[in-house]
């Protein structure tokens, strides 16, 4: 079986430095160095399509474009890549996503891949007119989902729930094919949702012990429903042709980082809600010391941005063998990112997934890899 690999769309902007914020904190200014256009977005979905990943996550939150409109845009732009279109389901009324999924597969060929984020910063959900607690937002998002999979199926739904209520819901035209659903939570609620509804379960990339523990974990609820998921990572990477120079980077962006933007952005997740930021901000303390916390598994990144705080550091060589270890335990898809998100593709794409191709545990989607117009900017 081959492992599937993903590449992420910078719609917060992207830089030579991390673009710090999300999870309820805005953006840092280095977001603005290369701004989010749908012509530099274009670029780096056409890289990843060309190096082999299957699709692109593009997150939610106020700190970034809208990631459905942003999205349709893109995908005029390539071929085959699929789009991981992370939202949130409070937003919007079940039927209307179902309606919204469906067009997009008809326009676009079927390259859709849904991330339901139920949120939880209260706070930004507030802004957005969401006055649910974390628990209530849990249970509406099972009740969401409850109501797409069987409109999806074609049946016609009436549901009188605690917080959704449909009635006479039905799809003029059906999805086709029916979009994956992606999902990730740390709380018990999130568990038993992702046990019943998804079909992929994903994780913020904490040690491989914890991993395994979350796997076990909602390996046994799915069991208890009758059903088997898949498991995918979100990562992010600094891949070098030599470990040291790989660290070198690491150093570099972490010498970006400034004091009070560091004191600012911690402060902001510490009021998170989320389980997952939660275990996310452990990893480091707040502090810039002891930041690998398993061989090549580094938490630097999460100093200055909420969600994805860790990166593979390391060698071609090193970042596979991480990547098998993870494997190992049952992850088989990658969310994967970098900066800058073009250069890394290219540096991951041409310096690791050759190798796990040689060693059989990868393979480009369409063979062997075609030639694109997609250029690297290398700049001195």
């Amino acid at each position: 079986m081959s492992l599937t690999f993903h590449w992420f769309l910078p719609t917060n902007g992207d830089s030579r430095h991390v673009v710090g914020g999300g999870h309820g904190t805005p953006a840092t200014a280095s977001g603005r160095d290369r701004p989010p256009t749908v012509a530099y977005l274009s670029q780096i979905a056409r890289a990843a399509e060309d190096l082999g990943f299957v699709g692109a996550l593009t997150p939610t939150g106020a700190w970034c474009e809208d990631a459905w409109l942003t999205t349709a845009m893109v995908s005029q732009h390539t071929e085959r890549l699929k789009f991981l279109v992370a939202f949130r389901p409070g937003f919007v009324s079940p039927t209307l996503a179902a309606q919204m999924a469906s067009t997009f597969q008809r326009q676009t060929g079927g390259r859709l891949l849904l991330n339901v984020v139920t949120g939880g910063e209260s706070h930004e959900q507030r802004a957005y007119g969401d006055f649910l607690d974390k628990g209530d937002r849990y249970r509406r998002t099972g009740e969401f989902l409850d109501v797409v999979r069987q409109l999806w199926d074609g049946k016609t739904v009436d549901l009188t729930g605690e917080h959704l209520r449909v009635e006479d819901a039905k799809l003029a035209r059906l999805p086709e094919p029916v979009p994956e659903v992606y999902f990730g939570g740390s709380s018990p609620v999130a568990g038993e949702i992702a046990a019943k509804y998804v079909d992929v379960y994903l994780t913020w990339g904490e040690p491989p012990a914890q991993v395994a523990e979350k796997i076990a974990w909602i390996r046994g609820l799915a069991a208890k429903e009758g059903r088997t998921l898949r498991f995918g990572i979100r990562l992010h990477v600094i891949t070098r042709d030599t470990s040291a120079e790989a660290w070198a980077e690491a150093n570099r962006l972490l010498e970006g980082f400034d004091s009070d933007t560091v004191k600012s952005v911690q402060a902001g997740l510490a009021r998170s809600e989320s389980e997952g930021q939660r275990r996310m901000l452990a990893l480091h303390g707040g502090s810039r010391d002891g930041l690998e916390i398993h061989p090549n598994l580094w938490a630097g990144i999460g100093l200055v941005r909420g969600g994805a705080g860790t990166a593979l550091v390391g060698s071609h060589e090193e970042v596979a063998e991480r990547i098998k270890e993870y494997a190992a335990l049952g992850i088989d898809e990658f969310v994967l990112s970098g900066y800058p998100h073009l250069e890394e593709a290219y540096w991951f794409g041409e310096g690791v997934l050759p190798r796990l191709a040689a060693e059989g545990v990868w393979r480009h989607p369409v063979g062997e890899r075609k030639a694109s117009s997609a250029q690297v900017p290398f700049a001195s």
